[in-house]
């Protein structure tokens, strides 16, 4: 091993890998995703799509999740920072409605492994950034579910600068809170 490092934190299963990167005077070379080496982290989820998005400056995308075919993530930025969030939905878990959040930018290199039943969101925090995803199970169009970005009872702590303007989709307008979604 040793091209990854691994970092748990506060919600079990959320992990933040960080890869080894070889540069010199030309640029820089890394592995983004090696299965025995994430295998080898506790990470040996087999990944079936990849997707990548771009956005410009204050786009919020989520906080989506899928319902019936829930999907492991792996998430980074290649271009531009973002603040990267995920929440836990896992009936049962101990850190049930909790959040982490992380800045991955293509500086840092920074990679978030996010377990099937979170729901995940990013805010872009440069003027453009894109976002790649491996996923472990293929996209379900009718099968999204949503958080409201903002809900007061999971309590996120976005980095919104006063002049930054936020862009939506009308759907991530739409979702939820937690508290209605647990109600229905």
């Amino acid at each position: 091993m040793g091209k990854i490092t691994v970092e748990t934190c506060h919600i079990e299963g959320l992990k933040v890998i960080t890869p080894t990167v070889f540069g010199d005077e030309r640029g820089y070379f890394m592995e983004t995703y090696h299965y025995e080496d994430f295998k080898e982290a506790g990470i040996p989820q087999v990944f079936v799509q990849d997707n990548q998005s771009a956005s410009k400056k204050g786009v919020l995308r989520g906080l989506h999740y899928q319902i019936n075919f829930p999907q492991d993530k792996l998430v980074r930025v290649i271009r531009g920072e973002v603040f990267d969030v995920a929440v836990d939905l896992r009936d049962g878990s101990p850190t049930y409605g909790q959040w982490f959040g992380l800045r991955l930018s293509e500086e840092n290199k920074k990679m978030l492994f996010i377990p099937k039943h979170f729901a995940h969101g990013f805010l872009v925090l440069s003027d453009y950034a894109e976002f790649t995803y491996k996923c472990t199970d293929f996209y379900h169009p009718n099968d999204e579910g949503g958080i409201m970005w903002n809900d007061p009872g999971i309590g996120i702590d976005w980095p919104i600068a006063e002049d930054l303007e936020l862009i939506f989709s009308a759907k991530d307008r739409e979702w939820p809170t937690l508290a209605e979604l647990k109600r229905k």
